[in-house]
């Protein structure tokens, strides 16, 4: 029977799904974490490269000259940056102030996407002159 050493100071955190337990290599010693399944498989709404991409986006030239010329401020892309490293703290040490930062930052982004109003008024049935020419209303010259 051959036995094999394990050196669990190198070990990244472990999932194990099927039994709803984390096997974690913190300061050298094997802690058994109990979770709930949803703990552990609960994944960001995004993943943590579209993060990274949104803030260098933001932070471009191009951005930054239309953003200034639209709202007449510079962007602040500080928020996608947090967001990126709370989604990297969450896959590398399943971090659950990282995991509350992103759900309350993705709510926020949501809320104020759905805040604005739209732009034309639905129309429930066309206009009762619809059906003639664009150019009825001037006089005949």
């Amino acid at each position: 029977m051959v036995s094999v050493a394990i050196d669990l100071v190198q070990l990244p955190m472990i999932p194990a799904f099927s039994f709803g337990l984390a096997l974690s290599a913190e300061k050298g010693v094997a802690e058994l974490e109990t979770r709930s399944m949803a703990d552990v498989s609960w994944r960001p709404p995004r993943a943590c490269s579209d993060y990274w991409e949104e803030w260098k986006n933001c932070k471009s030239i191009r951005n930054r000259f239309h953003y200034y010329y639209t709202y007449g401020e510079s962007p602040s892309c500080q928020q996608w940056k947090a967001d990126y490293l709370n989604c990297r703290e969450w896959e590398k040490k399943m971090n659950v102030e990282s995991r509350a930062a992103l759900c309350e930052s993705e709510r926020k982004r949501l809320e104020e996407r759905q805040s604005y109003s739209l732009v034309w008024e639905m129309r429930k049935r066309p206009p009762p002159d619809w059906h003639l020419p664009l150019d009825y209303r001037k006089p005949n010259e």
